[in-house]
């Protein structure tokens, strides 16, 4: 049985449907027991059917009793849906649907479905377009300027558009982008930053107009005359998903009244605890209602989010005036119609650590609604707009009817989290017309120069195959960048004049361009071509002939591409006359050698061109010393040392020329640079760092150079280009601020650890410096006369944050592996100042360890640094010298705690060497007498504190708050033992009553009796290795909305940050059985 495409003989050229269908053979007795088929295909004129070859048995269809062949009829329906098939490549969103979407700059589909949502309110795309801004304004500097700007493009584009100026002036960097922030936070944290940019404008009060509603809360007494209310603003409502079927069962128990009786009675004035009645009305709803879906919440019993699944139905149109209006308080405008309209879906797919997200919308309120898919924006039905986003289940046909076998279930992952509705009485005022004239006149002209920058650049790409880049470098490239921005090599061809020529001209003509761009008339002109030599070096190989100048640029550039470089690189060369005039170039031979020379100043430390000359082969550096010396502005006769500079990939070569070899014996030939210098005075007082070529050229390969423009306070757009070292670096620092960073290489940045996002300075180094030449030159820097104290640590590239261990010392060998990340090199250390040597600190093992006071309700953590080699005794030892004890003759024990149980008690010549703290938690006490004493029949067992986490196939246990050992007796029943923990926990009857005491092994409660003897549960008397089988104490966490690994996440980070001084975590409940926390160290 298969589904065919009619005529498909006549179809027309190309055409092709997608198809998701079904057919099924209806039982007509049991309509359940219908045999139903899915599938989906491309149905073009080739493959016109498509289905099932066996569908069912014939034997079933032809039974009378089944129910599939009644009174010789069979059914068969079909039910076939035709999607169009979006080319995710192909697919034009501007043409297709009028509106574009918003590119993904790697996790930002969460706040591309919030900006289309909010720029498809035209009332506050008009008033983000009235919110005052200048032509001076940067959009990666304001919020309304970038918002503007995105907004225009959205509306006028035709392409997708990018929000990276956006998120910049919300202050993220890259890596914030790659992360996904919570939508709801985002919603608010951008409207009240709007909200308070609107401030003192024509559109003040816009966000409030649109988004603000206002709600009561009351407190009524019952049986005394005595009521309190309290009344608040809402921009948005968070409606409770779990256990509600449809919006209006949300606001149902958004408004629920809570009776406040028995132990939880209210407190009126003047009339004491009363029984009353608590709850929630609204006075009044904004014509923009967003209701914020409780897709995830946080689950208490299994201490994590989770994401709420469950099927939600909400309506097109919702009516919050239903059943005399319930939801409304008595104060509320009556003649108000509360009668909302969808407008926008906003959608999660996936879990609660990640997803996607994506809007319906239906921008003008017509039956028509849109996909915004980041990118992409598709035409959908109102079905795939809320139907399917409301969650829930999707039930699969059974393959085996017949059989009394229950359909397979799976939950939907894709539903809707955040909701906007417009009431129907404002949506004339919030649909309203925008165009340009709401925009700023100066906004218009930088945009529409930006699409037309825009545009230019598309054309030229587009037509890019017709044009060729010539690139022309000449000897005054050479002398302005040979020095500061090149060392190596000749030029930096993408600081040259560069030409966009068509291919098909003649080359002939192109010389006319040149002859006009450098005033250099065409006979006066030769032009070299460049090669990549196999050293990796850079340099003119020879002259064009007459035959290749007259061939065309297109030929001429795919001739001469032997390095596989896109653009046609030339180097032109200029014969400069007696008079200073250009002349024409000297006719070249066989004979003849090109060379480029360069001149190094050693008591400088500076290296610059000084020319080029033309050599005979068979002649010897001898023959031009005389000019050389010229060149210098050297006295004709000074004696002068010449080295070739043979390459710097991966290593620097520069070779010493002997002067009586003639160039050829030194196998020099065109386009080869020599470097020469005076000699270094043997025996002189003047020391330099760098006496030769060589050594210079040495240190420029291996420096991290770092550059920057700066610009002085007074006046901000006058910028000035510094090479700066760290001594500079003082000297400026008062009247010169920062601006903008020019790097010419890799740039050495110094932050504090303690304060990454304040303290920064820069040093010049070598990559060839050591462990000891970084903490050197960071110790200078900072004024510290002992540099064996700064501890160095490395960037991690892809958080943005310093790596969570430190450098060991002399681990590395160079800087260059200091600031090596996997395969990315970072620009960036950070640095601190220790108490002691670093080499010292290395001998020695760290540990934070937490001290339970045996008496006062607090934990103190310490921080102990002692030898690696020293023992838990050590540490002991060292503990009592900083804490308080009951008394004097005090013993104490260092315990391993991890979630909530305690694995192991240190024994006293344990080595600290191995020991971690980083996971588990280390935690001294005081060891109680009567664990002094134990008789040979008692036990000294775990308790912990446990709630239970039941799932429909399991229970599991969940431990909480302070784990502690209690010695129990022979024939001691659990009514003596509660009465002892009670006592030790110190937790009044009215709670302690609640509590249930369970035998926990391997997480099985097993809930004991007051009667039961406890002792005969534990048959161990040690306690090594027996964390699973415990004495479980049964009621509610109380603690705040933290769990105790937060709490020692938040602990971990503080010590981490080095943070001085005492700090506290004061829990407020006493009975939370976590004690105070403070920190020391």
């Amino acid at each position: 049985m298969y589904l065919d495409v009619a005529d498909s003989a006549t179809l027309p050229y190309g055409w092709s449907r997608y198809a998701q269908f079904s057919l099924t053979v209806i039982n007509q007795l049991h309509q359940k027991f219908s045999i139903r088929k899915d599938t989906q295909h491309q149905f073009n004129a080739r493959e016109s059917d498509w289905g099932f070859t066996s569908f069912m048995p014939l034997g079933e269809l032809y039974d009378p009793g089944r129910g599939y062949l009644v009174n010789d009829t069979c059914v068969v329906e079909a039910d076939v849906a035709v999607r169009k098939v979006i080319d995710y490549w192909s697919h034009d969103s501007k043409k297709e649907t009028g509106y574009v979407g918003l590119k993904n700059q790697g996790a930002t589909c969460y706040m591309n479905s919030l900006l289309q949502t909010l720029y498809h309110i035209p009332y506050i795309r008009k008033a983000v377009y009235h919110m005052p801004t200048t032509e001076n304004d940067i959009p990666s500097g304001s919020i309304p300027l970038a918002l503007q700007s995105l907004f225009y493009k959205l509306q006028y584009s035709d392409t997708s558009v990018a929000t990276k100026e956006l998120t910049k002036s919300f202050g993220w960097d890259t890596y914030d982008s790659f992360m996904q922030h919570d939508v709801q936070e985002l919603n608010r944290v951008l409207c009240e930053k709007l909200e308070d940019k609107m401030k003192g404008t024509v559109v003040e009060g816009t966000i409030q107009q649109l988004f603000e509603g206002h709600h009561m809360n009351y407190i009524e007494c019952i049986n005394v005359d005595y009521k309190s209310t309290r009344k608040e603003s809402f921009y948005d409502l968070q409606l409770d998903v779990k256990g509600c079927r449809d919006v209006y069962a949300s606001f149902d128990k958004y408004v629920e009244v809570e009776r406040l009786e028995g132990d939880n009675k209210y407190h009126a004035e003047q009339h004491g605890l009363q029984d009353a009645r608590k709850g929630v009305l609204f006075i009044d709803f904004p014509p923009v209602l967003q209701l914020q879906l409780k897709r995830f919440e946080y689950d208490f019993m299994r201490d994590m989010m989770v994401k709420i699944n469950d099927r939600y139905e909400f309506p097109l149109q919702l009516d919050l005036d239903r059943e005399n209006g319930k939801y409304l308080s008595p104060e509320a405008d009556r003649s108000v119609r509360n009668l909302y309209t969808l407008h926008s879906v906003l959608v999660h797919s996936g879990g609660v650590h990640g997803g996607h997200y994506y809007a319906y919308i239906r921008p003008t309120l017509s039956d028509q609604w849109f996909k915004f898919d980041d990118e992409r924006v598709t035409k959908e039905d109102i079905k795939r707009a809320l139907e399917e986003q409301y969650g829930g289940e999707e039930e699969l046909a059974q393959t085996n009817p017949g059989f009394n076998n229950s359909p397979f279930k799976f939950t939907k992952y894709s539903n809707a989290y955040m909701l906007v509705y417009i009431r129907e009485s404002d949506k004339e005022k919030i649909i309203c017309n925008v165009d340009e004239k709401d925009i700023a006149e100066h906004l218009r002209i930088r945009l529409k120069k930006e699409q037309e920058e825009k545009e230019q650049k598309r054309k030229e790409k587009a037509e890019a195959h017709l044009y060729t880049i010539i690139k022309v470098a000449h000897s005054e490239d050479l002398l302005e960048q040979i020095g500061k921005d090149v060392y190596f090599d000749l030029v930096d061809h993408d600081k040259v004049r560069s030409f966009r020529i068509q291919k098909q001209i003649t080359f002939n003509l192109f010389k006319e361009e040149v002859a006009k761009e450098f005033g250099i008339p065409v006979q006066f002109q030769r032009f070299w071509l460049w090669a990549k030599r196999q050293n990796h070096t850079y340099r003119p190989n020879r002259p064009l002939t007459p035959q290749e100048e007259a061939q065309s640029v297109g030929q001429l550039r795919e001739v001469s591409n032997k390095a596989n470089i896109a653009e046609l690189r030339l180097f032109l060369e200029v014969e400069i006359g007696q008079d200073f005039r250009p002349v024409p170039p000297p006719e070249k031979t066989k004979e003849d050698i090109l060379l480029f020379f360069k001149l190094y100043d050693p008591s400088k430390e500076e290296l610059r061109y000084v020319g080029r000359l033309f050599v005979k082969g068979s002649g010897k550096p001898l023959d031009i010393l005389k000019k050389l010396n010229e060149m210098a502005g050297f006295a004709s006769d000074q004696e002068i040392e010449l080295y070739e500079e043979i390459k710097f990939e991966p290593n620097v070569m520069c070779e010493h020329i002997d002067k009586r070899l003639t160039f050829r014996s030194s196998q020099l030939e065109d386009g080869d640079i020599v470097c020469y210098q005076k000699p270094s005075p043997v025996g002189s007082n003047e020391q330099c760092r760098y006496p030769d070529v060589p050594s210079f050229l040495e240190y420029m390969h291996n420096r991290q150079l770092d550059a920057w423009y700066w610009y002085n306070s007074t006046f901000p757009t006058c910028k000035i280009s510094l090479v700066l070292d760290w001594v500079s670096l003082g000297y400026l620092a008062g009247s010169l601020k920062p601006c903008h960073l020019t790097w010419f290489g890799l740039v050495v940045r110094f932050r504090s650890l303690e304060k990454s996002k304040e303290d920064e300075f820069f040093l010049e180094l070598s990559k060839l410096h050591t462990y000891d030449d970084v903490a050197e030159r960071v110790a200078h820097h900072l004024g510290l006369d002992d540099p064996s104290k700064i501890r160095l640590t490395s960037h991690n590239c892809y958080s943005q944050q310093p790596k969570p261990q430190p450098i060991k010392y002399r681990g590395v060998d160079h800087l260059s592996d200091m600031l090596v990340h996997y395969n990315q090199t970072s620009d960036i250390l950070y640095y601190e100042v220790l108490d002691i040597p670093l080499p010292e600190l290395q001998g020695l093992k760290t540990l934070k360890v937490a001290f339970h006071h045996a008496t006062k309700d607090e934990v103190v953590i310490h921080t102990i640094r002692l030898p690696k080699q020293s023992t838990v005794g050590d540490v002991i030892n060292d503990l009592k010298a900083k804490v308080e004890l009951s008394h004097p003759n005090a013993e104490l024990r260092l315990l391993e705690v991890f979630y909530h149980k305690i694995y192991k008690i240190f024994p006293h010549n344990e080595k600290i060497e191995n020991i971690n703290d980083q996971y588990w938690t280390l935690r001294a006490e005081e060891v109680p007498e009567e664990e002094k004493n134990l008789g040979p029949h008692d036990r000294l067992i775990h308790v912990y504190h446990f709630m239970k986490d039941t799932t429909p196939n399991q229970v599991q246990v969940q431990n909480f708050g302070e784990p502690f050992f209690l010695v129990i007796h022979e024939g001691e029943t659990l009514t003596e033992v509660k009465m002892r923990i009670q006592k030790k926990l110190q937790v009044p009857d009215e709670e302690f009553s609640k509590w249930k005491l369970a035998f926990l092994s391997l997480g099985r409660p097993e809930y004991l009796q007051d009667s039961d003897i406890v002792s005969s549960r534990f048959q161990r008397k040690d306690v090594y290795g027996a964390w699973e089988q415990y004495l479980g104490l049964e009621h509610s966490d109380n603690a705040p909305k933290r769990s105790y690994a937060a709490n020692q996440m938040i602990m971990s980070s503080i010590l981490s940050q080095k943070l001085c001084g005492d700090l506290a975590f004061i829990l407020q409940n006493r009975h939370t059985y976590e004690k105070p926390v403070k920190i020391y160290n």
